[in-house]
C-alpha cells in the first residue's frame, strides 16, 4: 500500500531548493514589514490607526489594479468564500491587534500577536491534517521565547488586553493557514486583493468619521511608500506559502521583530541589551533549525 508522503516522508538535514526559496521569500517579507514599522514610527501621531488601515487597504486595491491589472482580471479567483473568510480573519487580526495596543504596552501586544505560528500549527493539524515533528515543535517554542525575550515581554498588564492580543494571534494564525490553502488555486495578487477589499470595507466607516489625509509632501511620500511596501511584503508572503507550511511561514515572519530591532539600534539610537542578543539568537537558531529539517520532496517547478 503506497504511503502518504506528506505524513511519512523521511526528514533530511539539508536545505532543499523549495524550502530555501520559501524561507527567502518569507524573510524578505519580514524585512519589508519591519520597514513599515519604522515608517509608521516616523509618521508618528499624524495619522490614526484607521487612517493607516484605510491607506493600506484602499491604496493596495488601487496599486494592484493600476500595476497588475494589465496582466488579467485580478478579481478573478477560485473558492471565493475562502478568499472572503481569509480577508475577514486577517482584518479581525488587525483590529484585535489595535485593541491590544490600546490596552497593553506595544511590546506586549506584539509578542501576543506573534503567538500566531502556534495557532497556525494547531489549525493546520485540525483542518488539513498536517503533522508536526518534535524538532518543529521545539522551533515554534524557541521562536516564541525568542520574540518574548527580544521585546522584554512581561505577563503583567490588563487581562482584557492580553485576551484581545491572543485573539489577534489566533485570527492571524487562521489567516496564514487559509493563505496556504488558497495558494493551491490562487495567485498571491488575488489573495491580497480580497484581503484589501474586506479591510477597506471595515476601515472605511471609522476613517470617514474623522478623515485625516496627508497634506505635506513628506507625508504624501511616506504614505505612498508605506502602501507600496505593504503591497510588496504581502505578495512575497503569499508567494512564500507556496513553498512552506503556514506555521513555518509564521516562524520566518517572526524575524520582523529582529529586523526592526536592528534598524532601531543602527538608525534610531536604540540601546543594545542582552535581550537583543539572546532573543535574536533564539529566533535565528530556531529558523535555521526549522529550515534544516524538511521532508524529501520532488523538485518544485514553476
Amino acid at each position: 500500500m503506497p504511503s502518504n508522503s506528506r505524513i511519512s516522508a523521511p526528514y533530511e538535514t539539508r536545505f532543499s531548493p523549495s524550502a530555501l526559496k520559501g524561507s527567502l521569500l518569507m524573510l524578505g517579507s519580514a524585512l519589508l514589514f519591519a520597514s513599515t514599522d519604522i515608517i509608521i514610527k516616523i509618521i508618528g501621531p499624524t495619522f490614526r490607526v484607521w487612517d493607516i488601515a484605510f491607506f493600506r487597504f484602499g491604496g493596495g486595491i488601487i496599486l494592484i489594479v493600476i500595476l497588475l491589472g494589465w496582466f488579467g482580471n485580478p478579481f478573478k479567483g477560485n473558492n471565493m468564500r475562502l478568499l472572503v473568510v481569509r480577508g475577514i480573519t486577517g482584518a479581525l487580526a488587525f483590529l484585535a491587534l489595535v485593541g491590544a495596543i490600546q490596552l497593553l504596552p506595544l511590546s506586549s501586544a506584539i509578542v501576543l500577536l506573534y503567538s500566531f505560528p502556534a495557532f497556525a500549527a494547531l489549525f493546520s493539524a485540525i483542518i488539513f491534517g498536517e503533522q508536526i515533528s518534535t524538532l518543529q515543535i521545539a522551533c515554534i517554542i524557541g521562536t516564541l521565547v525568542g520574540v518574548g525575550i527580544l521585546l522584554d515581554f512581561s505577563p503583567a498588564g490588563n487581562p482584557l488586553g492580553q485576551f484581545i492580543g491572543l485573539l489577534a494571534g489566533m485570527f492571524a494564525g487562521m489567516a496564514v493557514c487559509l493563505i496556504k490553502k488558497l495558494r493551491e488555486t490562487n495567485g498571491p495578487v488575488t489573495i491580497y486583493l480580497y484581503f484589501c477589499l474586506v479591510g477597506t470595507v471595515i476601515a472605511f466607516p471609522p476613517f470617514m468619521a474623522e478623515p485625516r489625509l496627508p497634506a505635506s509632501p513628506r507625508d504624501i511620500f511616506l504614505v505612498a511608500l508605506l502602501v507600496l511596501i505593504f503591497l510588496a511584503a504581502q505578495l512575497l508572503m503569499n508567494q512564500g506559502f507556496k513553498y512552506c507550511k503556514s506555521w513555518e511561514g509564521g516562524l520566518f515572519l517572526s524575524s520582523e521583530t529582529l529586523f526592526t530591532s536592528v534598524v532601531g539600534i543602527f538608525f534610531l539610537g536604540d540601546p543594545v541589551t542582552w535581550h537583543f542578543w539572546v532573543g535574536g539568537g533564539l529566533i535565528i537558531a530556531s529558523v535555521l533549525a526549522l529550515n534544516s529539517a524538511h521532508p524529501k520532496q520532488p523538485s518544485e517547478t514553476g
